[in-house]
């Protein structure tokens, strides 16, 4: 653990919670992809497989627990809850999703560091989490006025995998034997997915103006 992993989970944390805290308090899912939101939970349940084998700490079975735990109930909100999904915008959020998981399972199974089933599912989860955020961004370019919520949701993902690259070069120079390309080249593509929206985001801030994405 070091100072920017510690924020990147936090970061992480937050984007979760400001998302469940739109969804929960307004009961509004305006603007949050439905599609995304089923990648992400896909994400997590493959990847945390080993919380019912391997204990490494209780901050660590924690998080693992949050964020199975929102995901699903995000996707919960935005499918049953009988106001919430009202506000589903599904003529937008048309993203075809299901297309970005036969490349990333095919890719987990060509490119792996040990082949192993629950290994193969890390990896799949790895690679998919790089490209999950693309419904969501371009649900956000479809209805262009984002409100506050949902930018400050999309920011702080981007965030949190903008300070785990800095954590990873941290420990590339602290800890002997630390290289995972697989990891690196897949956070360094999940970041550079959100360079655009990052520069309308600050231009926003600066101009004190409402966020828009171009069409």
């Amino acid at each position: 653990m070091n100072i920017f992993r510690l924020a990147g989970d936090m970061t992480h944390l937050a984007s979760v919670l400001v998302l469940l805290l739109k969804i929960h308090t307004i009961k509004s899912c305006a603007g949050v992809s439905l599609k995304t939101q089923e990648l992400y939970a896909l994400v997590f349940a493959t990847r945390y497989l080993d919380i019912f084998t391997d204990f490494i700490s209780v901050y660590n079975t924690v998080m693992k627990l949050i964020f199975l735990g929102s995901s699903f109930s995000i996707v919960w909100y935005i499918r049953r809850h009988k106001i919430v999904r009202r506000s589903y915008d599904k003529e937008q959020d048309t993203f075809r999703h299901y297309f970005l998981v036969l490349p990333c399972l095919l890719l987990a199974l060509l490119i792996h560091e040990k082949f192993t089933v629950k290994e193969l599912l890390w990896t799949f989860s790895i690679y998919l989490e790089a490209v999950a955020i693309l419904p969501q961004l371009v649900l956000l370019q479809r209805t262009r006025n984002i409100d506050n919520l949902t930018g400050q949701y999309v920011f702080l993902l981007g965030a949190y995998r903008s300070l785990y690259i800095l954590n990873w070069i941290y420990r590339y120079f602290t800890e002997r034997h630390f290289v995972h390309w697989i990891t690196w080249i897949a956070g360094l593509v999940q970041t550079l997915l959100y360079a655009d929206f990052f520069y309308y985001y600050f231009e926003s801030w600066k101009n004190n103006v409402k966020l828009q994405l171009p069409a």
